[in-house]
C-alpha cells in the first residue's frame, strides 16, 4: 500500500463490481476488476431499477445513458388476481415517484444496465477471461489464485462474485443453501407478440394459489420481461443457462386469466431456475476482504432490489474507502456497518413475501386482498426508495 492509496483488486465485473469501480474512480481511488468472462455481458432478462438506484446513476453521470434504452414506468406495483385480472392495488409511478424521491422508476434489460455503468470504468481497469479459482484470507493480504496459475496479492479485496462467491466461501466456509421449494421461469417477449395489457409502461404482479407471474416492458418497450413463480418440487439448479419449455410454464398456469396465458403462449424458451434460500450472514467482512452485492446479501426478487443493492452497496463503500483509504480495515468496517442491517432488513422481508403472494383462495387471502387494496406500496416502502447512499 502506498502512503495514500491502496491496491484494490474487485472480483466480478456484474453490476456490483463494475459499480464498485466506478464510485472508487469517483473518489480518486483505482482498482483493478478480475472477471472471468472474456467479455462484459449480462445474462438474464429484465430488472426494476428503483429511485434509490436511479439516483446512483445519475451521481454516476450514467443515468442519461441508461435511460433511453429503460422504461420509465407509468404504473407500478400493480396486483391482479389470479383468474380474473381484478386489480387489486396499483401506483401511479408517472408522477409520485419524482414527487416523492426524485427520479422515476425504471424497468430496464440487464445488459443495458451493465452497459451504462462500464461507461464509468475505464479499459485498463478491467481484466476478462480470468477465472479466479481460490481465495486465501489467511495471509498478511488476500490472495486470488487465477486458473492461468497467477497468484494476486492486494492491499483491499471487493468480493462482488455472486451467489456462488469464492470469497465468501474463504470467509465463512460452505455455507450450503437450502430449497425454498420455489421455482423461476423468466423470459423476453418481443412486444410484437406480447397483448395489449402486457405492453404498458407498468409492472404488473399476477398472484394466486402457489404462484405469481410479473411481466413489464424493457429495452425501451421493445420486449416484455415475463418472471413466473411456481413450485419448484424436486427441482434445484440455480443456473442462468437452464431452461425449461413453453408447455411446463403454461402448466403452471392453468386456468388463469386468458390474457395471462395469451403472453406465456408467446414465450418461446423461459429459463428455469431453483431459489435457493441463503440466512443472512452475520459479518461480511474479514481483514481488509469484504464482500458486496450477492456474494453478501443474495435475496428473493419479491422486492426487485437485488440489483439496486448492490450498486447501494459501491457508493458506500467506495465513500467509506475515499474517506479513510490509509486505514482500509476501519473503512471496511465502517462500510459494512453501514450496510447489513439494510440488507438483512430487505432480506428477510423478501422472503416473507414469498408465502403471502402465494396465499390459497379463501379468508387469508381476502384480508390480504383488502390489505393491499388499502395500501400505498410507495409509501410503504419509502425507507427502500428515499435511501441516500
Amino acid at each position: 500500500m502506498s502512503d495514500k492509496h491502496p491496491q484494490i483488486t474487485i472480483l466480478g465485473g456484474g453490476i456490483g463490481g463494475l459499480a464498485a469501480a466506478a464510485f472508487l474512480r469517483q473518489e480518486g481511488l483505482t482498482c483493478t476488476v478480475y472477471e472471468q468472462a472474456p467479455a462484459l455481458t449480462e445474462v438474464g432478462a429484465g430488472l426494476v431499477v428503483a429511485p434509490n438506484a436511479a439516483r446512483l446513476l445519475r451521481r454516476l453521470g450514467v443515468l442519461g445513458r441508461f435511460a433511453p434504452q429503460a422504461v420509465p414506468l407509468k404504473v407500478g406495483w400493480e396486483f391482479r388476481r389470479w383468474q380474473d385480472g381484478r386489480v387489486l392495488s396499483a401506483e401511479d409511478l408517472a408522477t409520485a415517484s419524482v414527487r416523492l424521491f426524485g427520479e422515476h422508476t425504471y424497468t430496464a434489460h440487464r445488459a443495458d444496465l451493465l452497459a451504462a455503468i462500464r461507461s464509468a470504468v475505464p479499459t485498463d481497469a478491467l481484466r476478462l477471461g480470468e477465472r479466479c479459482v481460490g481465495v486465501d484470507l489467511d495471509g498478511l493480504h488476500p490472495r486470488l489464485r487465477l486458473e492461468s496459475g497467477r497468484t494476486i496479492e492486494t492491499d483491499v479485496l471487493i468480493g462482488a462474485d455472486g451467489v456462488h462467491s469464492l470469497t465468501r466461501r474463504a470467509m465463512v466456509g460452505d455455507t450450503s443453501p437450502t430449497s425454498s421449494g420455489i421455482c423461476a421461469f423468466r423470459a423476453l417477449v418481443p412486444a410484437a407478440d406480447a397483448p395489449t395489457l402486457a405492453n404498458r409502461r407498468t409492472q404488473t404482479l399476477w398472484i394466486g394459489p402457489g404462484h405469481h407471474l410479473v411481466h413489464y416492458p424493457v429495452s425501451a418497450g421493445k420486449y416484455v420481461n415475463v418472471v413466473a413463480f411456481a413450485p419448484a418440487g424436486d427441482y434445484t439448479r440455480e443456473s442462468w443457462s437452464a431452461t425449461a419449455t413453453t408447455e411446463e410454464l403454461l402448466t403452471e398456469f392453468e386456468g388463469w386469466d386468458p390474457r395471462l396465458i395469451d403472453l406465456i403462449e408467446a414465450v418461446d424458451t423461459p429459463g428455469r431456475w431453483a431459489l435457493l434460500d441463503r440466512a443472512p450472514l452475520d459479518r461480511w467482512t474479514v481483514g481488509t476482504a469484504t464482500l458486496l452485492g450477492d456474494a453478501a446479501h443474495p435475496m428473493f426478487p419479491f422486492y426487485a432490489q437485488g440489483a439496486a443493492q448492490a450498486i447501494e452497496d459501491a457508493a458506500v463503500l467506495a465513500q467509506c474507502l475515499g474517506d479513510d483509504p490509509c486505514s482500509p480495515r476501519s473503512a471496511l468496517t465502517r462500510y459494512e456497518e453501514l450496510r447489513r442491517p439494510r440488507t438483512t432488513r430487505i432480506q428477510r422481508d423478501s422472503h416473507a413475501r414469498a408465502h403471502l403472494n402465494h396465499l390459497p383462495d379463501g379468508a387469508e387471502q381476502e384480508a390480504r386482498d383488502a390489505a393491499y387494496a388499502a395500501a400505498d406500496p410507495l409509501a410503504a416502502n419509502s425507507w427502500i426508495y428515499g435511501y441516500k447512499a
